[in-house]
């Protein structure tokens, strides 16, 4: 798995490739810590994760009460099918805005 945090004005842009899993996800965890601490605006572009364990559904979590504390938003890009599906029955797909690229997500955090 790899992570790369850019930033696109006062966005942070975390990309991740590679599957999130019980071995992996502290390292996206430490990642994500480190875009949370620094903008109150976050995109994560999953669009080359093709699988996430519940280790990396964790991280999210933790990554949308972080941002919610702060009053900021978070916008999941490029989730695969299995994800969402993953994600719905869980319930925590309701807590995020998902697009399919992250074009979109940059609009949608700029309006806020």
């Amino acid at each position: 798995m790899k992570v790369t945090i850019t930033d696109h004005e006062d966005i942070s842009v975390v990309e991740v490739s590679g599957d999130i899993d019980s071995k992996t996800a502290p390292e996206f965890e430490k990642n994500a810590r480190l875009a949370t601490d620094k903008s109150q605006k976050i995109a994560i572009d999953l669009t080359a994760v093709g699988f996430m364990s519940s280790a990396g559904l964790r991280v999210l979590l933790m990554v949308y009460r972080n941002i919610k504390g702060q009053n900021g938003k978070v916008v999941l890009v490029g989730v695969s099918e299995d994800i969402q599906d993953v994600m719905s029955t869980t319930g925590f797909i309701n807590f995020f805005t998902i697009v399919d690229k992250l074009d979109e997500a940059l609009v949608i955090l700029k309006q806020d």
